[in-house]
């Protein structure tokens, strides 16, 4: 969750395009795999 947090005080002040894109990137891997996580946590019904 910390990384998270830093991930978006970055993107806040980060003024670097190429930077930015990597960030965003890289925060839209962690929510997909927090999704992922989720999803596998789930009971089959």
């Amino acid at each position: 969750m910390a990384i998270d947090r830093f991930i978006l005080k970055k993107l806040q002040s980060c003024t670097y395009q190429p930077m930015r894109q990597n960030l965003i990137r890289l925060f839209l891997i962690r929510i997909e795999k927090a999704w992922h996580e989720e999803e596998a946590q789930k009971p089959a019904w």
